[in-house]
């Protein structure tokens, strides 16, 4: 009886962490759209973390598959290191958004394919991974060189005007100044209307203008700015060589306020490691009064005037457009450089009323696979196939308790692997019944034959369910994406399975008749 007690006690017990545990995930789910927006965002998003998470299938979000465009002259292993590194980068961006099970995966030697559940912007989601991430601090031309060379090219373009009319097609070009007139100035620097950037680069990119050009010396557009109703991009002469890159960069935080001009304005702020900081401070105290452009990705961000040597090892990216782009663009920083680019071969979304599809299709696949089981189980078992249906419903509990424990991720071969489970169940309680049965034609009595029903059916059942639970262990670490997810379900599901199969229905015999002092239970 004392035996008895405990085993009452322990099965309460894990009801109760099962309900608890279970409870965000039910509130969580429940909440309206009208409730998710007027819950505070941390309150919010501590819920969703404690949640079961739903995988691309069930709630929607976006599937790539990634081209690795490595250098041709290289040989295998290179190759291979570029494209590990390249999957490696890619999944610490996507880990920085805080994006719930996210899949980033090599298939084949040069391919990587990405999966982002719950996310639905697809520009976004090509910027974070598909963006390059060089990072250089570069010096700018001297005032008097950047002129000279505006003077050098208007006077060489001023001999072919005609060309240059007909190359960007503007009618106001002055004969003297073919070049400077399609320039603006714009807060002290050159700058460039967006229906001109094009007409612009067609100049830059003629090999007997780029001969014009300073030797040690490029130009460099500016990121695409806002002012009234018109974009705009500066125009830069920096330097060639790159005075510090970002490979010396240990963090980027997004932050409002840290530009001296616009106190409301984001800006990332960079940090470097000591050697990073060394170098920054050699070429602050060595340039005072100069202008430092920081680019990323071949475009300026920002171009400020060294106004002292900066000794702590710190600089900040400024002229960015929202907090969301500033947030972007420190975990691209954080996360580092891509060592090669990435072109995307295909692309396509889960929307989320597909999702919501999949959920109900295979939400009634459970129940009426469990509704068939209950009839079955009841009609040929009679009370103790009652039994055996009343814990399936708690074995379901339990499962789903422990994947919102481990934050793991529900999809439909997961959906699948719950169902899986209630035949691992069924198939221990119709094996117990049948020794249970077989007991009693021997002429044991009904409680001999529940003793040794659960005896003689353990050896066979214990089995049964080491040897899937092996399996599903092989295919959570060797498997990946729905296959993982399948697995880890049913990793799950045996160990609850045998609990509830096993030790809980043994339970409830138990209770009826040593509580209640049933003398016979129809089976």
């Amino acid at each position: 009886m004392k035996t008895l007690n405990i085993r009452i006690i322990i099965t309460l017990i894990v009801i109760a962490f099962s309900i608890y545990f279970l409870y965000p995930t039910i509130q969580y789910y429940t909440l309206s759209d009208a409730q998710k927006e007027f819950m505070p965002k941390e309150k919010l998003r501590e819920l969703k973390k404690k949640s079961i998470n739903l995988g691309l299938d069930l709630q929607g979000g976006m599937y790539l598959v990634l081209q690795v465009e490595t250098p041709k002259n290289i040989n295998l292993n290179e190759k291979n290191d570029i494209v590990e590194r390249t999957t490696f980068v890619i999944k610490n961006r996507i880990d920085n958004l805080g994006i719930a099970e996210p899949i980033v995966q090599k298939i084949g030697s040069e391919r990587i394919m990405v999966q982002l559940p719950g996310v639905l912007d697809r520009e976004r989601a090509r910027e974070i991974i598909g963006r390059t991430a060089q990072l250089e601090f570069r010096l700018l031309a001297e005032p008097q060189i950047l002129e000279a060379t505006i003077n050098r090219i208007d006077r060489y373009l001023s001999g072919e005007k005609d060309t240059i009319r007909d190359t960007t097609k503007i009618d106001t070009l002055l004969k003297s100044k073919p070049f400077s007139s399609l320039l603006v100035n714009y807060g002290g620097d050159l700058a460039i209307s967006e229906e001109l950037i094009d007409s612009v680069k067609k100049i830059l990119n003629r090999e007997d203008i780029k001969n014009l050009i300073p030797k040690g010396y490029s130009f460099f557009f500016g990121n695409l700015e806002t002012a009234g109703n018109s974009k705009f991009r500066r125009l830069f002469l920096l330097r060639d060589r790159a005075d510090l890159t970002g490979a010396y960069l240990i963090n980027a935080i997004a932050t409002i306020g840290g530009d001296q001009f616009n106190p409301n304005a984001p800006v990332v702020s960079l940090e470097f490691n000591p050697r990073g900081a060394m170098i920054f401070a050699n070429i602050t105290s060595s340039n005072v009064g100069k202008r430092l452009a920081i680019v990323l990705d071949s475009f300026v961000y920002s171009a400020p005037q060294i106004r002292e040597a900066i000794l702590g090892g710190r600089a900040q990216i400024t002229g960015i457009q929202n907090m969301q782009e500033a947030k972007d663009l420190a975990n691209i920083l954080k996360a580092g450089a891509l060592p090669a680019p990435v072109r995307i071969l295909e692309e396509r979304s889960v929307g989320p009323t597909l999702g919501k599809d999949s959920i109900e299709k295979g939400t009634k696949s459970i129940v009426f696979g469990y509704l068939f089981v209950l009839i079955f189980m009841i009609s040929y078992y009679r009370l103790g196939g009652l039994i055996t249906v009343t814990i399936q419903a708690l074995n379901f509990l339990i499962i789903l308790a422990f994947l919102s424990i481990l934050g793991a991720t529900l999809t439909l071969p997961g959906m699948a692997g719950l169902i899986l489970t209630v035949g691992f169940a069924i198939d221990a309680n119709v094996l117990i019944f049948e020794r249970m049965r077989e007991e009693m034609r021997n002429g044991k009595d009904f409680i001999s034959a529940i003793e040794y029903g659960y005896k003689n059916a353990s050896r066979a059942i214990w089995d049964t369910n080491i040897l899937h639970f092996l399996a599903a262990l092989v295919l959570t670490f060797f498997g990946s994406g729905p296959i993982k997810g399948f697995a880890i379900i049913l990793a799950i599901g045996v160990a609850t399975s045998l609990f509830t199969a096993v030790f809980v229905s043994r339970l409830i015999f138990d209770i009826l008749i040593y509580k209640f002092n049933v003398k016979y239970i129809p089976i």
